[in-house]
């Protein structure tokens, strides 16, 4: 699933292709299943995105975000302070 800038998602569940390191990393900065994010913005030529979360703002390239099955939020939800 494609991310967008200025758009909430929940992570449903992490990949089970994604590498043990990488898996224990997100996991270790709290990017849980059922944690919310918001892509705050996008680097000039599009990769890496930048995501916030009420404890923590990091850089993902968006082929490590493709490991992540995530749920778009709902536009109510979407008003939600990060």
């Amino acid at each position: 699933m494609p991310v967008k800038p200025f758009c909430r998602y929940r992570i449903r569940a992490i990949s089970p292709q994604t590498p043990a390191a990488f898996r224990q990393k997100l996991l270790s900065l709290g990017l849980l299943p059922g944690a919310d994010f918001e892509v705050v913005r996008a680097a000039p030529l599009g990769d890496p995105l930048e995501i916030s979360t009420p404890t923590l703002t990091i850089m993902l390239r968006r082929r490590d975000l493709a490991l992540l099955q995530l749920e778009p939020l709902p536009s109510s939800e979407r008003s939600a302070s990060v």
